[in-house]
C-alpha cells in the first residue's frame, strides 16, 4: 500500500520525470521556435501547465493514452501545418492557387477534386456533364496530375488528397508523375483520405460494394507500408459524419469505429498492425461549441489509443497515437451576412488548436455561396496564421487541461463515443451497422433534432434566425468558366488518339487479372496510369469486376 512518500507516485516527481527525459529527448530532435514564449507583462511561460495531480492522472504530451497531445513538445516546436483545401476548373487553375497560397505562407498543400473525378468518371462520361471541375479540380490522367504539381517539389510539399472511392488510382498517378521527376516513392509525404465507409454513412461518392471496397484499401495499406513509409495511407473522417448532421459524441464513437473496421480488415488480411497502423491518420470538424469541441479531440485521442493497445495489441507508442488535421465547420457558414463566418471559422480554428491538432484548414467566408475567391482564401489562411503568431495559443501544450468542465466533458464524450462503438460491435462492426442502415439513421436523428432547435430558435444562429435585420451587402463570388468542360473533353480525346495502344491494353488487362485475383491492385494501377489510361477507364475495369454499391432504403 503506497504510504505518499513512494517519488514514482508523487505528481511532482512524476512532472520533472517527464520534463526531463521526455521533454528534453523530443528537443533534440524538435528544437522549440525562436520565439520568447512569454506574455504581454513579461511572465515566461511554461511548457505544460495544470495542477499536479492532473498530470499525474491525464499522463503527459507525447505519452499514453496521448489525452495531452501526441507529440511532446507539441506547437513550441512546430505549428501545426496549415494545409488550405483548394481546386476548381482545371489543373493549370489549380496550380496557379497553390502557388498563391505557398506564397501566402501556407504549409500544406490539400486538392479538392471535381464530382466526376470522386465518382470515377471521365470528363467526357455523359455521368459527369455539367460537374466538370465545378466543386473541385478535374484529373482524368497522368497528365493532368503533371499539370496541377507543375513547378511544386513533390519531395519537399506535403501533399493532401481528398478522395476515396479513386483513392488508388489519384496516389498512383501522384506516384508516377514523381517518378517521371526521378523523385523516390520512398520521400513522399501527404494524405489520402480512403476512408470508404463514411461515403456509404454521409457522402456517396461511393462506386463499389463495401467489400471489395474494404480489399482495395488494404492493398493500399499493403503497398504504402512497403514502398512509401511517409505516406498517411488513410484519413478517417468523422468530418463529413458530422457534417451530414451527427453530435460530437456520434462524431468521435463512428469514426473510431470505422478506425476499428479497417484495422480490423488489414490484420485479417494477414499484415501485423504495428506494420500499418502508424500510416493512420484521423480527419475531424470543428464546429460551433467551442469547449465541447476542443475535448471532443482530447477523448478521441484517448479512446483510440486504448483500442489499439488494448484491443489490437498495438506495441509502438506511433500505432497508438491519433493523429488528425481538422476542418472547420462548412456547414455552419451562412449565406447571410458572410462576413459572420469569418468569426465562426476564428473561434472553431482556436478550438482545434486547444484540442491539439496537427494540421488545420479553415474555411473561407464565402463558401455558402461559391467556391472561394482568391482573396477570401487569403484571408482564410490569415486567420490560421494570427492565431499561430498573435495569440499565444501554441506557447504551451494543452492549455485547457485541469479545467474542472473541459475534464468533464472529454470523459462524458468518452462515454458517449464508447457506447456507440459497443453497440456497432453488438451489430458486427461497421460494416454490417452499415448495411443494417444504423449509423446513417442515428445520424438523421440528430440532424432533424438540431433543425427542430435552430426553427424554434433553441439554438441561435446569428443573421438566421436572430439578428437577421441587417441586409446582407453584395459578396463577390468565384464562377468556373463552362467552356471547360469542353477543353477537357478534348485534352482526353487528345490522349487516347496519341498514347501507345498497345501498352494501354496490356496495363489494361493486367489490372483486371489482379483486381478478379488476390494481388494487390495497386502497382497494376500505377502502370496503368503511366500508360497513360484514364481514371474512368480504369474505374471501369475495377466495376467490371467488383460491382457497384446501391444504397439501401431507409424509413
Amino acid at each position: 500500500m503506497n504510504d505518499g512518500n513512494d517519488p514514482t507516485n508523487d505528481p511532482q516527481s512524476a512532472k520533472a520525470k517527464w520534463l526531463q527525459q521526455r521533454y528534453q529527448s523530443a528537443l533534440q530532435k524538435f528544437p522549440e521556435r525562436k520565439t520568447p514564449f512569454s506574455t504581454s507583462s513579461g511572465t515566461q511561460i511554461a511548457p505544460l501547465y495544470g495542477p499536479d495531480h492532473a498530470d499525474a492522472a491525464l499522463g503527459f504530451p507525447g505519452e499514453f493514452p496521448f489525452t495531452r497531445g501526441v507529440q511532446p513538445t507539441m506547437y513550441r516546436s512546430r505549428l501545426w501545418t496549415m494545409r488550405q483545401y483548394a481546386g476548381f476548373s482545371t489543373a493549370e487553375e489549380s496550380n496557379r492557387r497553390y502557388h498563391y497560397l505557398l506564397q501566402n505562407g501556407v504549409t500544406g498543400l490539400s486538392v479538392a477534386f471535381d464530382l466526376p473525378t470522386q465518382m470515377g468518371y471521365d470528363p467526357d462520361d455523359p455521368f459527369a456533364e455539367g460537374e466538370v471541375g465545378k466543386v473541385g479540380v478535374s484529373i482524368a490522367s497522368i497528365e493532368d496530375m503533371e499539370r496541377l504539381f507543375d513547378d511544386i517539389p513533390l519531395d519537399k510539399v506535403s501533399t493532401s488528397m481528398t478522395i476515396n472511392a479513386t483513392a488508388a488510382i489519384l496516389l498512383s498517378m501522384y506516384i508516377a508523375v514523381a517518378e517521371k521527376r526521378g523523385i523516390s516513392r520512398a520521400t513522399l509525404s501527404g494524405t489520402i483520405q480512403n476512408d470508404i465507409l463514411k461515403e456509404y454513412i454521409a457522402r456517396g461518392t461511393y462506386i463499389f460494394p463495401p467489400r471489395p471496397s474494404m480489399r482495395v484499401i488494404t492493398d493500399i495499406f499493403r503497398f504504402c507500408a512497403e514502398n512509401t513509409p511517409r505516406w498517411n495511407t488513410i484519413s478517417i473522417s468523422g468530418y463529413h459524419i458530422r457534417e451530414a448532421g451527427a453530435t460530437a459524441a456520434q462524431e468521435v464513437g463512428f469514426t473510431l469505429a470505422n478506425g476499428i473496421a479497417y484495422v480490423q480488415a488489414a490484420i485479417s488480411a494477414g499484415m501485423p498492425v504495428d506494420d500499418f497502423a502508424p500510416q493512420l491518420s484521423f480527419f475531424f470538424n470543428a464546429h460551433n461549441q467551442f469547449f465541447e469541441e476542443a475535448a471532443k479531440y482530447r477523448a478521441a485521442r484517448r479512446i483510440w489509443a486504448r483500442i489499439m493497445k488494448e484491443r489490437f495489441g498495438a506495441q509502438k507508442p506511433a500505432s497508438q497515437m491519433l493523429r488528425f488535421h481538422t476542418q472547420t465547420a462548412g456547414s455552419t457558414l451562412t449565406a447571410q451576412q458572410p462576413d459572420n463566418n469569418i468569426i465562426r471559422t476564428a473561434y472553431q480554428a482556436m478550438a482545434a488548436v486547444l484540442g491539439g491538432t496537427q494540421s488545420l484548414h479553415t474555411n473561407s467566408k464565402d463558401e455558402a455561396l461559391a467556391l472561394p475567391t482568391e482573396e477570401s482564401a487569403l484571408l482564410a489562411l490569415r486567420t490560421q496564421q494570427i492565431l499561430a503568431y498573435e495569440t499565444g495559443a501554441a506557447d504551451t501544450i494543452d492549455p485547457l487541461a485541469g479545467s474542472y468542465y473541459v475534464e468533464a466533458l472529454t470523459d462524458d464524450i468518452e462515454q458517449r463515443a464508447m457506447r456507440y462503438i459497443q453497440t456497432i460491435d453488438e451489430l458486427g462492426g461497421s460494416v454490417r451497422a452499415i448495411e443494417l442502415g444504423y449509423i446513417q439513421g442515428e445520424i438523421e436523428e440528430s440532424a432533424y433534432t438540431y433543425q427542430q432547435e435552430i426553427e424554434a430558435k433553441q439554438k441561435i444562429i446569428v443573421g438566421v434566425n436572430e439578428f437577421a435585420g441587417e441586409t446582407a451587402k453584395h459578396t463577390a463570388i468565384l464562377h468556373v468558366d463552362p467552356s471547360l468542360e469542353q477543353e477537357q473533353r478534348q485534352r482526353i480525346a487528345v490522349l487516347r488518339a496519341e498514347r501507345d495502344s498497345a501498352a494501354y491494353h496490356t496495363a489494361i488487362e493486367h489490372l483486371r487479372s489482379a483486381a478478379e485475383s488476390s494481388e494487390n491492385v495497386v502497382p497494376y494501377i500505377i502502370k496503368a496510369v503511366a500508360a497513360k489510361a484514364t481514371l474512368g477507364e480504369i474505374s471501369n475495369t475495377m466495376r467490371a469486376v467488383f460491382g457497384v454499391h446501391k444504397d439501401i432504403m431507409r424509413r
